[in-house]
């Protein structure tokens, strides 16, 4: 039996995933065919909108990471990073590029892993806040 925790886990790897095929322009047919909806996605894994979500200060979004099980941190952190940074790839929203380059950085902190793409998007990023 499946627990909210592990769903909610599945629901964020999920995202994570998809995001990253859009992210890289490499959607897949059933991605273009249902349309992401962050709000939904946002409230099944938040239980709020992408809106209230954004809304948030980047520490805010730490904290409520931080109630959520150590062990499932990196997996917040990199579904959070790329969901910024593909909000912001299409209106330059200096806020979105802030949160995807903090995000993007705890998600190396956590996971421990050399990620060579997520590095050249915080280049990316910080490049764009200059």
């Amino acid at each position: 039996m499946i627990t909210d925790k592990e769903f909610t886990l599945r629901l964020i790897r999920q995202l994570t995933q998809a995001l990253e095929k859009l992210i890289l322009d490499k959607p897949e047919e059933s991605l273009m065919q249902k349309e992401l909806d962050f709000d939904t996605l946002m409230r099944d894994i938040f239980k709020m909108s992408f809106t209230e979500v954004a809304s948030m200060t980047k520490e805010e979004m730490i904290a409520l990471v931080n109630e959520r099980q150590e062990r499932d941190h990196k997996d917040y952190y990199e579904m959070l990073g790329n969901l910024f940074y593909f909000n912001s790839r299409h209106d330059h929203n200096k806020d979105f590029q802030d949160k995807a380059k903090t995000f993007y950085e705890r998600y190396l902190q956590t996971s421990g892993i050399f990620a060579l793409p997520v590095i050249n998007r915080i280049n990316e990023l910080k490049k764009a806040l200059e």
